[in-house]
């Protein structure tokens, strides 16, 4: 089995093979390296990781923040946002160390993904086996089922502060069906020009709630009484768990990187600015509006009706549309690879293949029109399996078993000859690391 930094060089070799050969071809298509479609279209680099993995995080839960805060009380709500964040870019980087194995065992077997995507349930399958698949395919597509379903919904939500004279089951049909352009997007590869204008758009919205909060200052009476009860607490908990559930997404993201084995810490940094926009702005919210946030879950309702909250209101509503087409992509690679579609060449085929994907989503966004109750459900039941239960359990052990570099194995080996054997009790007393630690009880 090929020790991690030898499976990642294993990669850095045949993605510069892969991607010479794709830029030869689009040598022959486009003379223009920089062109027009190039620059938009087609995102392989480490920023468009990062841009893609911020901007997914942060979507209409920017909005619902300040109610959770409302739940828990301002020191619980900070301190449960850094926690989950940086546990979650830890799950992230685990995610990446098993899709970088995966890979180069399937590369060593050579096994071409010029026409395929992997998924986070194939990386299971081939590591760990059927049983880890179909739990991993189960969690992820149902957490992206309902992620689709809260992102037509919001998309109702936000829109009836500008307009209300239709209702907002009007306007998730309207808003369903520009959704569902999204099939015509083929793959992560090409959300470049998107990922960057999406989190562009929460920036801006998260400073204007941010400064719109203290320029109103705190309302009369303002009450802070959070935390006031254990269910209310644990709801605002599960809202800000849902915060950073953008793991569903991420092999999909790396797999469209040109370098994938340089995501390792993309995630980190990523949450580390989705921190700036998400604490600032549910903390201002909070502070100028305390309890009366038990009654609004959505901030826009607080604030006062002007230009600047429309032009917010609006760029949400964009972004919206591309968080559904992140959470949308993934299920629409897995009906490719069940109906036989995946490696089609033809975008319009495609995109009518991925179009029963779309339907029982707006189906479920008309029936259920409240986002508030599908999130903190999804955030309990979901997200806490997809971001953290499933990633940090078996599969980064097993994983750890298998690819402990061969200086591990040489180091412990020479610690197995100097204390004549008994290693079992001694070896956690040398700096061999977790990979050394494995192999030494293997010895012991």
């Amino acid at each position: 089995m090929l020790p991690q930094k030898q499976a990642e060089e294993a990669i850095v070799s045949n993605f510069n093979e892969t991607e010479h050969e794709g830029k030869e071809e689009e040598k022959q298509e486009d003379q223009s390296i920089l062109s027009v479609k190039s620059f938009l279209w087609h995102g392989g680099s480490a920023w468009d990781a990062w841009f893609s993995c911020a901007s997914n995080q942060v979507a209409q839960v920017l909005l619902t923040l300040p109610y959770s805060f409302s739940q828990l009380g301002m020191l619980s709500g900070i301190l449960l946002q850094i926690f989950y964040g940086l546990v979650g870019s830890w799950t992230a980087y685990l995610i990446s160390v098993l899709y970088i194995e995966y890979r180069s065992r399937k590369e060593k077997e050579n096994v071409n993904f010029k026409n395929h995507v992997i998924q986070w349930f194939e990386v299971l399958d081939g590591l760990l086996g059927p049983y880890w698949k179909a739990v991993g395919l189960a969690f992820n597509c149902t957490f992206l089922l309902f992620g689709s379903v809260i992102q037509l919904i919001a998309c109702a939500s936000n829109i009836y502060y500008i307009n209300d004279r239709l209702d907002k089951r009007t306007w998730t049909y309207i808003f369903g069906a520009c959704c569902a352009t999204t099939v015509f997007i083929p793959s992560f590869h090409n959300y470049r020009i998107w990922s960057f204008l999406g989190l562009g758009m929460t920036t801006y919205t998260a400073w204007y709630l941010t400064i719109a909060a203290f320029v109103h200052g705190q309302v009369d009476g303002v009450q802070h009484s959070a935390p006031t009860k254990l269910v209310l607490y644990f709801t605002g908990a599960t809202n800000i768990l849902y915060t950073f559930g953008g793991h569903a997404v991420t092999v999909e993201i790396m797999h469209a990187m040109w370098k994938p084995q340089k995501f390792k810490y993309i995630y980190l940094f990523a949450t580390l600015y989705v921190f700036t926009l998400t604490l600032p702005s549910a903390s201002a919210m909070y502070w100028a509006y305390g309890d009366e946030l038990l009654n609004r879950s959505n901030a826009f309702s607080l604030l006062p009706k002007n230009g600047w909250r429309d032009a917010a209101v609006i760029l949400m509503l964009i972004h919206q549309f591309i968080t559904f087409g992140f959470a949308c992509t993934p299920l629409y690679f897995v009906w490719e690879k069940v109906i036989g579609m995946h490696d089609t060449r033809s975008l319009c085929l495609r995109a009518l293949a991925r179009l029963p994907v779309v339907i029982p989503i707006w189906f479920l966004a008309i029936i259920f029109p409240f986002f508030g109750p599908i999130n903190s459900a999804v955030g309990a039941l979901l997200v806490s399996f997809t971001v953290y239960i499933i990633p940090a359990s078996r599969p980064y052990a097993h994983l750890q078993k298998g690819l402990c570099p061969s200086e591990c194995s040489r180091k412990a080996s020479n610690l197995h000859a100097k204390l004549g054997g008994n290693v079992r009790d001694q070896h956690l007393h040398r700096g061999l690391g977790v990979c050394g630690g494995i192999w030494v009880r293997w010895l012991g």
